[in-house]
């Protein structure tokens, strides 16, 4: 994912929205939407939560075309949030954040 004005703004907004609504350390519950057929890029989302004690769960749609992926972690501030999804959008492709 490039870095443009329009993301710039929406994580700006995403962080102010965060520091406000939770004292952190907080838990946080990432979402993701991943094609199926694509096991390397699942299996490289779930390598980025790796080593935070993250609790993972995936569950492929009713047609199996995709895989949604949730991640419940707590982190330590707003900041490590959005580091993780910028890191999610510019390691893998086709993936979707909710």
């Amino acid at each position: 994912m490039k870095s443009d004005k329009s993301s710039d703004e929406f994580y700006k907004t995403l962080r102010k929205r965060l520091k406000k609504t939770s004292d952190w350390p907080a838990p946080y519950l990432y979402k993701f939407i991943v094609p199926s057929s694509d096991q390397k890029n699942l299996d490289q989302l779930i390598s980025i939560f790796d080593n935070l004690g993250a609790v993972i769960s995936t569950k492929k749609s009713s047609k199996g075309k995709y895989t949604s992926v949730s991640i419940n972690v707590t982190l330590k501030s707003p900041d490590i949030v959005i580091e993780k999804y910028k890191q999610v959008g510019e390691e893998i492709d086709n993936v979707i954040s909710l």
